[in-house]
């Protein structure tokens, strides 16, 4: 799975290059770069997100893209996680500000516990999510909510398949 994202990103990428207009506009013109920053602590726990992303407006209703993700969670004494990977993203505006989305993510966990039950534990696996998306633009920023399509219960690394949102970009 890991080699199929990186190849449509890679194929993505290849796309917006070779379809630019050189009369009108560079390609560069059409790219926009924004994501999310997170961070959350108090009383021995801590945790950190990186999430830039890079999209492409094809037009004024539709952009397409890449994001890559980076966290780190750790309870003092308890367990500490790392997360990374990527995403490819598409968004289209139907009125000004409004924004709908679609995003599939896949990220590798890698969790140590220490539990006083049963010692030390690590975990690794691989995580996949498909959010469908509604927000609000205004600017360059866009408030919203999504939904994980493949949210379970059991393997999923978000505690609901509802994540509400902030987008920015530049």
């Amino acid at each position: 799975m890991k080699s199929l994202l990186l190849s449509a990103a890679f194929v993505l990428l290849s796309f917006f290059s070779f379809s630019q207009d050189n009369q009108n506009s560079s390609f560069w013109n059409n790219v926009r770069f924004g994501g999310g920053v997170g961070l959350n602590f108090g009383n021995g726990f801590f945790s950190g997100t990186l999430a830039p992303q890079a999209i492409y407006d094809f037009n004024p209703y539709f952009s397409a893209g890449v994001g890559l993700t980076g966290s780190y969670s750790s309870q003092r004494d308890v367990f500490n996680s790392t997360i990374l990977g990527g995403s490819l993203i598409a968004l289209t505006n139907p009125y000004p500000e409004v924004q709908i989305s679609a995003e599939f993510e896949q990220v590798n966990v890698n969790t140590d516990f220490d539990s006083q039950f049963s010692g030390q534990n690590r975990d690794n696996f691989w995580a996949n999510a498909l959010f469908l998306g509604v927000g609000y633009r205004a600017g360059n920023v866009v408030f919203g909510i999504r939904y994980d399509v493949l949210y379970d219960e059991d393997e999923s690394i978000y505690a609901d398949p509802w994540l509400p949102f902030v987008r920015f970009w530049f």
